[in-house]
Order: structure tokens, then sequence, then C-alpha cells
């Protein structure tokens, strides 16, 4: 019982901050050129995998409050989401390279989500593609070295699990 009370908090509390981050840099995160920061945190499916319905989850929030682009884009998001991260907690689960925790973060969004976008905002899906993989590479540093800090912090005595 325990343990399911410590993921559900986790959970909430990750969904919490994937929205504020987006509502924080919705400046640059939606449209053509998109620097979505809040989808670093699908690397934390490398170390927690049940994470991977929560930021799906927190997409379809953050595209439904922020992004106004309707249906199409929240599913889509959600759909987004959990292919990223449950592709993220695969390579993990592989023992690659930690580096190699970006591909997904970088390609899932960057080929998957102008599949919608460029019907919706009638731009072809080569150029949409190409801003949108550029945008995901500095989200995707930035989730390789999270995961890092939190590994760090995890196998350190004082840090412990946030769940067992």
């Amino acid at each position: 019982m325990q343990k399911s009370v410590k993921k559900l908090t986790v959970s909430a509390v990750v969904l919490a901050l994937y929205v504020v981050l987006m509502a924080m840099t919705q400046g640059f995160a939606f449209g053509q050129y998109q620097i979505r920061v809040a989808t670093a945190l699908y690397a934390l499916g490398a170390l927690y995998p049940f994470l991977a319905l929560p930021l799906a989850l927190a997409n379809l929030v953050s595209n439904a409050l922020l992004g106004g682009l309707g249906v199409l884009d929240m599913v889509g998001g959600f759909c987004v989401g959990l292919i990223t991260t449950q592709a993220v907690s695969w390579v993990r689960g592989r023992g690659l390279p930690d580096w190699l925790l970006a591909v997904p973060i970088v390609l899932g969004p960057g080929l998957l989500v102008p599949v919608w976008l460029s019907v919706l905002l009638k731009l072809p899906y080569g150029v949409l593609a190409i801003s949108l993989v550029m945008g995901q590479l500095l989200p995707a540093v930035i989730g390789v070295l999270l995961v890092k800090q939190l590994e760090g912090w995890r196998e350190s005595e004082e840090g412990g699990r946030l769940y067992e």
C-alpha cells in the first residue's frame, strides 16, 4: 500500500511540474518552433518507468490548458508523451549508454508531433520536423543531465529512493 501511495504522489508532483514548466515557457513551447523544456522530464522514465502515463497525461493537460489547437493536439500529445517516456525506459532497460536517452526525447516529439501539426498549421511536415527536432535538442540534453544527477542523488546515503 505504501509503495503505491509514494508512486501516486511522485506521479502527481511530476505531472504538476510538467504543466508548470510548460506554463512558464509557453512563449517558446508552442507553434512551429518549439523548445519544450518540460519534455526533459520524459527522461525520468529511465529511472521510474511508472511515470510514462503521468507524463502523457501532463502533456495532454498542458496542451488543453495552454496549447489552443484542440482535441487532436491533446490526444496526439498524450500519445507522444507515452511513447517517448516508454522509449526512454526501453533504452535504459537495455543497458545502453546514458547519452542514448536523448534519442527518444529528440525523435519522439520531433518526428511525431509534426504529423498533426502540419495539418493544423498548414505547413509542410519536413519543415516542422526539422524545427521540432532542433527544438528538442536542449530538452534532451537537460533530460540526460537530470537522470545523471538523480542517479547520483538516489545512490547517495542522503538521497534514498523516491519509492521502495
